[in-house]
């Protein structure tokens, strides 16, 4: 998805969307999603807790390189209903040069609850 940017938004826009860091604690398969994913458990440390998330992430991480990866997250979409699970937050990542997700997070530990700005 490259190409022209999206319409400009306000800064008050960009405010509302609550992008969180958060270190994977779990990551499970999901046979029964529609195309191939994890389920990830990411701790966002205190207030917001553990979170679950469906992700596509399956061509360039495996479950093992996953848990205690830091990841950058959407916290504040409702949940949905992803199969047999509720995904409660937005995974991020950027798309490689065959346009398989690459997940997106900080180069050096930081505090887990941190908010992008």
């Amino acid at each position: 998805m490259s190409g022209e940017p999206a319409a400009t938004i306000s800064f008050d826009d960009f405010l509302k969307v609550d992008i969180r860091v958060g270190t994977v604690v779990e990551a499970r398969p999901f046979p029964e999603a529609r195309k191939p994913a994890f389920q990830l458990f990411i701790d966002f440390g205190p207030g917001i807790g553990i979170k679950k998330s469906s992700a596509q992430i399956t061509v360039n991480h495996t479950l093992e390189d996953l848990v205690g990866r830091q990841v950058a997250a959407v916290v504040n979409f409702p949940p949905r209903q992803i199969g047999p699970i509720k995904s409660e937050v937005l995974t991020l990542g950027f798309p490689d040069a065959d346009g398989e997700v690459m997940l997106f997070g900080p180069d050096r530990k930081v505090p887990d609850g941190g908010r992008l700005y």
